[in-house]
């Protein structure tokens, strides 16, 4: 029998994420490096980054991810699992591409990856498998062997990312005034993304209208309010709504914006609101600025009570999930048959995504895939 806590033929795990400044001298190179390609003049990065100065030019991600790695390790430690934690950036230090060839220097030839993303979108998968595939393409161009990567499936329906959210939820009916606490409204939110490329998240078959990424946050906006109705015995409304957009103002986008949102539920009458970040990982500049400050405000200049449930972060339990993910992974790839674990209606996502999962208009070569050419 397979030792529960062998991650054969895994040799490490990669802590994948987005990146962001820690420093005022940092926001504009990395808003540089976030746009690259689109002709954006600098001086209109310097407009995008006001976000970013309100907070001392400082984002909260990369101190997260700290936070996630040790989290991870003592994890893995406390369980015996021998399992060495990487990490790198798409967009920041460090760079992605310097982590893998630390990585490879390191002997490491079978990476599991961990994308600090739940859901399945170009943005959220695709985009992270194309970096992925360019920082193989440069080591080999180094005349360096590059490791093999596989990324661990969506996990926006487990166990250990759902309880967190859910406890967060309640935690913030609780802070809420009694006598709106049972009117409360849950307003469930996620980074808004093009309609095409809603449309287009995930595989084509089995998702329906709305794509994977919709649908995905629908399962788990109805599980954690169905279990927030359970364990309380009051059932609230709720809507999955939208934030952060950051496109062109003719290109459609996801709707409804969570301030807009916060108007319209004013003017029906609802007496509180608790907003529930299901899309994001931990507190990062879209959570601390578009909801803690921005929508903040708005509600206060309603007269609404509002409250932001906590996002997962480094809950123990999340940490716990990905050793799971790591070691469900692990005896799929070595022939054992395991059941994944999941709750909601769509149960497990697939392991590997399949080719033309998530396409963008002028995609690039992807790793961690059906079609990688690193297999």
């Amino acid at each position: 029998m397979r030792d529960a806590l062998d991650a054969t033929p895994y040799d490490a795990l990669l802590l994948l994420s987005f990146g962001g400044p820690e420093g005022p001298d940092d926001v504009v190179p990395f808003l540089e490096n976030v746009t690259r390609g689109r002709g954006i003049p600098k001086e209109r990065l310097k407009e995008v980054g006001q976000h970013y100065f309100l907070f001392g030019g400082v984002s909260p991600i990369n101190a997260q991810n700290r936070a996630l790695l040790e989290a991870l390790r003592k994890d893995f430690a406390d369980h015996g699992l021998d399992l060495p934690v990487y990490w790198g950036n798409r967009n920041w230090d460090p760079y992605l591409t310097d982590t893998l060839r630390e990585m490879a220097a390191d002997g490491r030839r079978r990476i599991l990856v961990l994308a600090t993303s739940a859901y399945a979108s170009y943005s959220g998968c695709r985009q992270y498998r194309e970096d992925l595939g360019a920082a193989l393409t440069t080591l080999e161009g180094e005349g360096l062997e590059p490791p093999r990567v596989d990324k661990l499936r969506h996990y926006f329906n487990h166990p250990g990312f759902l309880e967190p959210m859910i406890e967060g939820v309640l935690a913030s009916l609780a802070e809420l005034p009694e006598d709106v606490r049972a009117g409360a409204h849950i307003a469930f939110t996620t980074h808004s993304i093009p309609d095409v490329s809603a449309d287009t998240s995930g595989p084509v078959e089995g998702h329906g209208e709305g794509g994977a990424y919709v649908r995905q946050h629908l399962d788990v906006a109805t599980t954690v309010a169905d279990a927030v109705r359970e364990r309380t015995g009051t059932p609230h409304e709720w809507r999955l709504v939208y934030q952060s957009r950051s496109g062109a103002p003719h290109v459609p986008w996801l709707e409804p914006d969570i301030c807009d949102h916060l108007e319209a539920l004013h003017g029906e009458g609802v007496p509180a609101v608790v907003m529930a970040p299901i899309g994001f990982v931990s507190d990062h500049m879209e959570v601390l600025y578009d909801l803690d400050t921005e929508a903040t405000a708005k509600a206060a200049e309603l007269g609404l009570p509002v409250r932001r449930s906590a996002t997962v972060g480094d809950d123990p339990r999340f940490a716990a999930a990905i050793r799971e993910l790591v070691l469900e992974r692990a005896a799929t790839e070595s022939g054992t048959a395991v059941k994944p674990c999941a709750l909601g209606a769509l149960g497990a996502s697939h392991d590997l995504c399949p080719a033309g999962c998530c396409p963008a208009r002028t995609p690039r070569p992807a790793a961690a895939g059906a079609d990688s050419p690193y297999a």
